[in-house]
């Protein structure tokens, strides 16, 4: 019986969005620096918009698991931030020095907040749903999800040493791969066959990545 509970109890974990594993985690302190907390902080924030559009303009339910985990995730940053101020703050020119960072650390929470009240459009009614990527797609750039094909020349090569920005103009802003994200992906990040790719950008610049990603160019021009 105690051994039947243990399976469902577990099962149930196995179900639980990744973001509200997250959530539920205890919050404890972790000594790190200033710059380290807020680079993370600065990085979330450039990501975590163009994944929440993302996932309306795709209508993409897991996409925006990942927007509620980048958000619940700037929580527990802001919150390390914050005990690091209280923790550092011994006089008055310390308080003003500090209450500097923590502005800035607010602000980053902010765009986190509204990124995840944009993927929580999803939640709509699915009448509403189909009107959110019409309005989206007006915009001068657009972000697009395209699949690296075995055929493609981009197979196990990094995305510095294809130029993917400079000859395209599209930029990177995630990687899925099978059951994982690689965020805001690096130059010297390699790309796989099968890698689905979030990319922003005009439609000219994606016309020629899709063709090349899919193997129908040898090289991007």
């Amino acid at each position: 019986m105690k051994e039947k509970k243990r399976r469902s109890i577990f099962g149930r974990l196995q179900r639980t969005p990744k973001w509200k594993k997250e959530e539920f985690t205890e919050l404890e302190y972790e000594p790190t620096t200033v710059k380290e907390l807020l680079t993370e902080m600065k990085d979330i924030s450039e990501l975590i918009i163009d994944l929440a559009y993302s996932a309306v303009l795709f209508d993409s339910d897991e996409i925006a698991e990942e927007v509620k985990y980048l958000d619940v995730r700037m929580d527990k940053l802001n919150y390390d931030i914050r005990m690091m101020a209280m923790m550092a703050a011994r006089t008055k020119e310390d308080a003003e020095q500090l209450a500097g960072i923590l502005q800035v650390a607010e602000a980053a929470e902010s765009i986190s907040n509204a990124a995840g009240d944009i993927a929580n459009l999803l939640s709509l009614k699915e009448k509403t749903r189909p009107i959110l990527p019409k309005i989206l797609k007006k915009a001068d750039e657009r972000l697009f999800r395209v699949k690296v094909s075995s055929k493609s020349k981009a197979c196990n090569q990094k995305i510095g040493v294809l130029k993917v920005e400079s000859e395209t103009g599209m930029r990177i802003i995630a990687i899925r791969r099978e059951d994982c994200w690689i965020y805001n992906p690096r130059s010297d990040t390699s790309l796989k066959a099968d890698d689905w790719l979030i990319v922003r950008g005009t439609d000219e610049g994606y016309t020629d990545l899709n063709k090349f990603l899919k193997g129908q160019l040898k090289v991007l021009e």
